[in-house]
C-alpha cells in the first residue's frame, strides 16, 4: 500500500493527478502492479 502511494501520483491527492473514469484508474493500477511484479521476479 505504502508503494502505491510513493510511486502511483493518482493515490496520494486527488486535486494533484486523479482518473476521470474508473476504468482509467484500474487501468493505471493494473499497469502499475504489472510491472512492479516483473521488476521483483528478476
Amino acid at each position: 500500500n505504502n508503494t502505491l502511494r510513493q510511486r502511483i501520483g493518482r493515490f496520494v491527492r486527488k486535486t494533484l493527478s486523479f482518473s476521470k473514469s474508473d476504468e482509467m484508474h484500474e487501468l493505471c493500477l493494473k499497469l502499475f502492479l504489472f510491472n512492479y511484479n516483473k521488476t521483483l521476479a528478476r
